[in-house]
C-alpha cells in the first residue's frame, strides 16, 4: 500500500478506538458512583465521620476543591472507558499491524496476548487486596490527636498506580521468556543473573509502589521472583527443545560447530579440476618462453 493510504487506514482505526472509548466512559459515567466506591473501598472510613478519625484507625474522605467532585467523575468515567473499551481499540491495533506480520509471528503474538492479559489482572487483583492493608500501616503513622482527611482524587490516583504498577510488573517473566524464544537470551545465562535480578526486584518493589511501607515491597516482589524462576524452568526446557531440533541454534557467531571428520565413500568423492597454468612469457629475445620470471617479477607481479 501506498503511504497516503498507511496514514487513512490509521486515522480509521484510531476513529473507531477513540468512539468505542468515548461511548464507552458516557455509559460508565452513569455509574461513576459505584465505580468511585469500588476505588476507595480500601480505605478504613470513620463511621462517626471527623470527630471520630483520631489517630490511625480510620480517615475520612471528603473534596477540598470546588471542581473536585467534577473532575473526579470525569476521570473515574474516562480511565473506566479505557478499560472496558481495550478489545475494541486493541483489535484496532492488531488489525493494522497483523497485515505486515508472517504467519509465525501472528501466531507468537496470540500467545503472548493469552499470557499477558491474565498476568496482568493476576497483578491488579492482587494489588487491590493489598491496599487496605497498605493504607491501615500508613494512617497507622498518624499521630494521637490528628485527623486524617484524604481528597478522593489522590485516593484514586493511588489505586490507579497500584493497579498499573503490580499489573506492569507482572508482565516482567513475559519479557524474558519473549528475549529467549526470539533466541537473544538463553535460560543458562538468565539463570546466571538470579542474584542480580531479586536484588533489583526488591529495590523497584520499593521504589514503584507509592506506599513507603514493607507490606507493599514484599507483596510486588516475592510473585515477581516466583514468576522469574518459572520463566527461567521455561526457557531452560525452550533451549532444550531447540537444541534437540538443531544442535548448531545456540552457537555464537565467532564459535565453530563441530565438523564431521568421517571419509566420504570413494564413489561420491568429485574429482578436483586442475589449476590452469600460468600463460607463458617469452624472455626479453622473444625467442623462448619462460614460465618463471621475466626482468627480475614473476608472472602475479
Amino acid at each position: 500500500m501506498p503511504l497516503a493510504d498507511h496514514l487513512r487506514e490509521l486515522r480509521n482505526r484510531l476513529a473507531k478506538g477513540l468512539l468505542a472509548i468515548t461511548i464507552v466512559s458516557i455509559v460508565a459515567a452513569f455509574y461513576s458512583q459505584q465505580l468511585m466506591d469500588f476505588l476507595s473501598d480500601p480505605v478504613p472510613r470513620c463511621k462517626g465521620g471527623l470527630g471520630e478519625s483520631t489517630g490511625g484507625s480510620c480517615a475520612v474522605v471528603s473534596y477540598t476543591k470546588l471542581l473536585s467532585p467534577f473532575t473526579t467523575t470525569v476521570k473515574v468515567s474516562l480511565m473506566a472507558g479505557i478499560v472496558l473499551s481495550s478489545p475494541v481499540w486493541l483489535y484496532q491495533l492488531w488489525a493494522f499491524v497483523a497485515p505486515g506480520l508472517h504467519k509465525s509471528e501472528r501466531k507468537y503474538t496470540y500467545a503472548f496476548v493469552a499470557a499477558a492479559v491474565p498476568l496482568f489482572f493476576a497483578g491488579a487483583w492482587l494489588a487491590y487486596v493489598i491496599m487496605p492493608i497498605s493504607m491501615r500501616v500508613l494512617l497507622g503513622i498518624t499521630p494521637d490527636g490528628a485527623s486524617n482527611i484524604l481528597e478522593m482524587d489522590d485516593i484514586l490516583d493511588f489505586s490507579v498506580r497500584m493497579v498499573l504498577v503490580f499489573g506492569a510488573s507482572f508482565e516482567l517473566p513475559l519479557l524474558l521468556v519473549m528475549l529467549n524464544m526470539t533466541g537473544m537470551v538463553t535460560g543458562r545465562r538468565m539463570l546466571g543473573w538470579w542474584r542480580g535480578v531479586v536484588m533489583g526486584v526488591f529495590v523497584f518493589g520499593a521504589v514503584a509502589t507509592p506506599t513507603t511501607d514493607p507490606v507493599g515491597m514484599l507483596a510486588l516482589a516475592g510473585p515477581i521472583v516466583v514468576l522469574y524462576f518459572l520463566a527461567v524452568g521455561f526457557s531452560i526446557l525452550n533451549d532444550k527443545r531447540r537444541r534437540r531440533a538443531d544442535p548448531d541454534a545456540e552457537l555464537d557467531d565467532d564459535e565453530a560447530a563441530d565438523l564431521d571428520l568421517t571419509p566420504a565413500p570413494v564413489d561420491e568423492i568429485e574429482p578436483v579440476p586442475a589449476s590452469s597454468a600460468l600463460p607463458e612469457q617469452t624472455n626479453g629475445s622473444g625467442s623462448e618462453p619462460r614460465t618463471s620470471r621475466y626482468n627480475g617479477y614473476d608472472d602475479v607481479t
